[in-house]
């Protein structure tokens, strides 16, 4: 996927998770357990944080088309919809089926994290 679409994406992610977001807030308050609630802000949270992240280093991939940022973009994007659309659908009363699929996505999100932390590891010292 070339760069710019995965900007692109990263945006409407974050846009996304924003919606969601005031979607739990306003619209389901009234409507789930205070336990479902939870559940949805927490993949808010995830979703969120995740697509600033997803931005980050899609910034980064303008200056540097690293291979390991790639692996963490894509990573973090398989994260996001596994991990928080998993937690969504279960908040909302989906099939319990989609449980398992949850510590997935967070394997992802981690696999994101430190496919960064490997891609920092090549760079050069700062001459400081």
């Amino acid at each position: 996927m070339p760069i710019k679409n995965l900007l692109i994406l990263a945006a409407c992610t974050g846009a996304l998770a924003i919606a969601l977001g005031a979607f739990g807030a306003h619209g389901l308050k009234s409507i789930l357990s205070p336990d479902a609630l939870a559940t949805w802000q927490t993949a808010v949270f995830y979703h969120l944080v995740h697509s600033v992240l997803l931005i980050g280093i899609c910034l980064r991939l303008l200056v540097d088309d690293a291979r390991r940022l790639f692996i963490a973009a894509y990573s973090l994007c398989g994260g996001i919809l596994l991990f928080s659309g998993s937690l969504y659908i279960l908040a909302l009363g989906g099939p319990r089926l989609f449980g398992p699929v949850t510590p997935i996505g967070g394997v992802l999100l981690i696999v994101g994290w430190l496919s960064i932390a490997a891609y920092a590891l090549r760079l050069p010292a700062p001459d400081r």
